[in-house]
């Protein structure tokens, strides 16, 4: 127990997370994920699939959600570096619109939770990542929703340097803004 600490971000049920690594001339280990530990902090979800993905520097993904079937989910970076993503997508909340964005990296370790009914997104600021993350519930491709990345309305701060070249999915250049998507902001 208590092989993890956890920093609260300013929009409500976010959290970054920081395990305990044990290292030596050997290497390291952590646990990265531990029921317990995680249930003692607030996160008492039950995970159901885990996914991982690889990107090149400049792959940006999103900004997803599920409509009628949302998902926690907690995510981090096996190798290199993002910049990760979440937008507050919750009927009648305080902060709907709005944004909180982490470095997540294979040196620091960070992993970050994200309750259902956030959109979610990342831009690979690394040569190439390797992004990995739990959900609660399972993918239902016809229950894809999305927002359009720089939407003015939501104002990511995205720190893309200025020479990077931006890879965006057609799909992901597609989608509409949140005023569109939800009538208001």
């Amino acid at each position: 127990m208590g092989q993890i600490t956890v920093e609260k971000c300013e929009i409500e049920g976010l959290m970054v997370i920081e395990p305990k690594v044990f290292g030596d001339e050997r290497g390291y280990f952590m646990e990265t994920y531990n029921y317990n530990d995680y249930k003692a902090v607030g996160i008492d979800q039950n995970f159901v699939q885990d996914n991982q993905s690889s990107s090149i520097r400049g792959v940006l993904r999103g900004l997803h959600f599920q409509k009628d079937f949302p998902q926690d989910k907690l995510v981090r970076v096996v190798s290199g570096e993002v910049f990760d993503v979440a937008v507050d997508l919750r009927p009648g909340s305080e902060t709907f619109g709005k944004w909180y964005g982490v470095i997540l990296s294979a040196e620091n370790k960070k992993q970050f939770f994200i309750p259902k009914n956030f959109a979610h997104g990342f831009v690979v600021l690394s040569e190439s990542a390797e992004f990995a993350y739990k959900c609660t519930d399972f993918y239902h491709p016809n229950d894809e929703g999305g927002l359009l990345w720089n939407d003015p309305e939501i104002g990511i701060e995205w720190p893309i340097p200025a020479d990077m070249e931006l890879v965006i999915s057609e799909k992901d250049q597609k989608w509409d803004g949140i005023k569109k998507t939800f009538g208001t902001k």
